[in-house]
């Protein structure tokens, strides 16, 4: 993959993950206000919780994507966008058109995947 299509793949991303991110925060904000304003039955306070309980999650899983985005234009900036970070074996295409923060090919990932799940298990 070309040096500029990477470019704006990422930057797409980039754009994308922190406008989610930016509306995540702000519903946070805003939960947080109603709930210092909550004087309802007890039921409606827990579904407040977990409403933000939720949002505070999805800004971290965001928060990590935006960590992934660095990565990638880091890979950019050093030439090495589309080699795989664990085999050094080029990543297809067709995998960055679909998952522009792919550091792994579909197989490593998988592997990788496995023994995450495995990790947090145990």
């Amino acid at each position: 993959m070309n040096e500029r299509h990477a470019r704006e793949l990422v930057a797409r991303e980039r754009s994308r993950v922190e406008g989610l991110l930016a509306a995540q925060v702000g519903e946070i904000h805003a939960d947080g206000s109603l709930q210092r304003q909550q004087t309802g039955e007890y039921g409606d306070a827990a579904n407040e919780l977990d409403s933000e309980t939720v949002s505070v999650a999805l800004a971290a899983d965001l928060r990590e994507q935006l960590a992934a985005i660095g990565r990638a234009e880091g890979r950019i900036a050093l030439g090495t966008y589309g080699i795989s970070v664990e085999s050094g074996s080029s990543i297809p295409d067709e995998r960055l058109e679909a998952e522009p923060l792919a550091e792994r090919t579909i197989e490593e990932q998988r592997v990788y995947a496995t023994h995450s799940s495995r990790r947090l298990r145990s």
